[in-house]
């Protein structure tokens, strides 16, 4: 038996192969990057095509790095940005539109039609979500109403859809599976969480016929074999997760209670909540976390849509720095009494917020506000997102408002020890970063080779978690509530002028 597992992470603005071996070490890995396209203000969108060949060629030159052949490989696990929605020709495989990403808002106009008919509430309880155009279901909708012929032509079956990762996978067994897993049917809003099942009601609502949708299955699971044209072999894949719940997965996060915050392109912060799917009162969202062996474990989450993607609008879109990795530096050179915030709802505030319309704006600039003060304000705008969730969430979980709280970080903005070190100061709490940062990968491998029967139980798993480094709070509680009293009087002002 072969004794190497490849993750799949096809993320928001690249796409990652990772060769874990038998001890769950990364030996190899492969990134590239593929093109984002904005056809509107709000709209965000990619080529399917992109996707699958961004995964087909990762795998090869991670494969060629670890000096393996494709059927040295046990299992593939693949994770997935969320939300994001293909539609294509069962057939044909030809996809009818570009895949919308789910940070795309053209749906904003539908979920308040939902929420004016007072179809939210109904909503939420099934689902755990919002009607927020964040969500798939509101853009499958979309599809189906504005691409002509698709809403015939899924009445008459010849039409298929699915996240990202039912994409690929429908793709890489040469259409033979048709497949998704718990966490990423519980992001659609067209799930049943309590059910287990797609929710006849809300399919009816958004007037979506049942045969598009894939079928559900645990996170760790058989979903079928690559065919031996697409990656070279006949390999199984055998794990499947959304990035944040692979990411909980990887941080071990397997006790009610436990909590971890990923740090990509948009920050997801989730807490264990066991099996009992808590509702929030503070809008928050109820999910499913994994699927093991047939067990649902839920979480609570709140979503920050723009994290690291501040970092890139810094570079691209205002050109104050070449590269990501400057940012650290600058933001220890800014001048520490000028007091610049940045809101970054470029495609509007989630969670707690909740408003897809608002749009992004600066604060406290003066004459000497200059990039180091850009660079500073765009890492501190990840903090006090991650702030406001983390109040709501001790809002309403019971584990949290009773333990002193640990948060396990990862994702490519932990590298900066720098704003690692402002989170904690503005979280007044542990932040402990492991010493493997790419847990989303890390946590399919797991799922992938658990299935297979490679990687032990969860309790054994999570004994080998293992620290890098602890940041702990370095400011008094003073500093702490002027910095956030300044943050939030930000926040009301661009949503009172949105």
């Amino acid at each position: 038996m072969s004794h190497f597992i490849a993750a799949i992470d096809q993320g928001t603005t690249s796409t990652r192969c990772i060769i874990f071996d038998k001890d769950l070490k990364a030996i190899a890995s492969a990134q590239e990057e593929f093109t984002q396209h904005f056809p509107n203000s709000g709209w965000v969108e990619h080529d399917p095509s992109d996707l699958v060949n961004t995964v087909k060629s990762t795998f090869a030159q991670a494969i060629k790095e670890a000096g393996l052949m494709p059927s040295d490989i046990a299992s593939i696990g693949i994770t997935n940005q969320r939300e994001t929605l293909v539609l294509w020709d069962r057939i044909t495989g030809e996809p009818l539109y570009n895949a919308i990403v789910w940070q795309d808002r053209r749906t904003a106009d539908f979920c308040q039609s939902l929420k004016d008919q007072g179809l939210e509430a109904m909503i939420t309880e099934k689902t755990g979500l919002r009607a927020d155009p964040y969500f798939s279901g509101t853009k499958l909708h979309w599809l189906l109403k504005n691409v002509d012929g698709a809403k015939e032509r899924a009445a008459n079956g010849e039409l298929y859809t699915g996240t990202v990762d039912t994409w690929l996978i429908w793709k890489l067994t040469g259409g033979k599976h048709h497949v998704t897993d718990a966490s990423n049917a519980s992001r659609t809003m067209l799930y049943n969480i309590h059910e287990g099942q797609w929710d006849d009601e809300i399919l009816t609502t958004f007037e979506i016929p049942k045969s598009l949708l894939p079928k559900v299955k645990d996170s760790s699971a058989d979903f079928g074999h690559c065919a031996e044209s697409e990656l070279g072999a006949a390999i199984h894949i055998g794990g499947v997760a959304g990035d944040q719940h692979a990411a909980m997965v990887g941080q071990a996060c397997f006790e009610p209670g436990m909590m971890k915050s990923t740090y990509g392109t948009g920050c997801f912060a989730m807490v264990n909540t066991g099996d009992k799917a808590v509702t929030s009162k503070n809008n928050l969202l109820t999910t499913i976390a994994y699927q093991l062996d047939g067990k649902t474990v839920y979480a609570l989450e709140g979503s920050i849509f723009i994290a690291g993607a501040a970092v890139q609008w810094l570079r691209d879109g205002i050109g104050v720095i070449e590269e990501a990795s400057e940012t650290e530096a600058m933001a220890k050179a800014a001048d520490p009494k000028e007091d610049v915030y940045l809101v970054p709802a470029f495609v509007g505030l989630g969670a707690p917020y909740w408003n897809p319309n608002v749009r992004g704006a600066m604060f406290g600039i003066t004459r000497n506000t200059g990039p180091n003060e850009f660079s500073r304000a765009a890492l501190e705008s990840v903090a006090y997102q991650t702030l406001d969730l983390i109040d709501a969430m001790r809002a309403d979980s019971g584990e949290l408002q009773d333990t002193e709280l640990v948060l396990r970080v990862d994702g490519g903005m932990t590298a900066s020890n720098w704003t690692m070190q402002f989170l904690a100061d503005m979280l007044d709490c542990e932040v402990d970063r492991p010493t493997v940062l790419e847990t989303t990968a890390l946590g399919v491998a797991y799922l992938a080779g658990y299935q297979s029967g490679l990687y032990p139980e969860p309790a054994q798993f999570a004994k080998e978690w293992a620290l890098d480094r602890s940041f702990k709070s370095l400011i008094d509680e003073q500093l702490r509530a002027k910095k956030y009293d300044g943050w939030k009087r930000a926040v009301e002002s661009t949503i009172s002028y949105g």
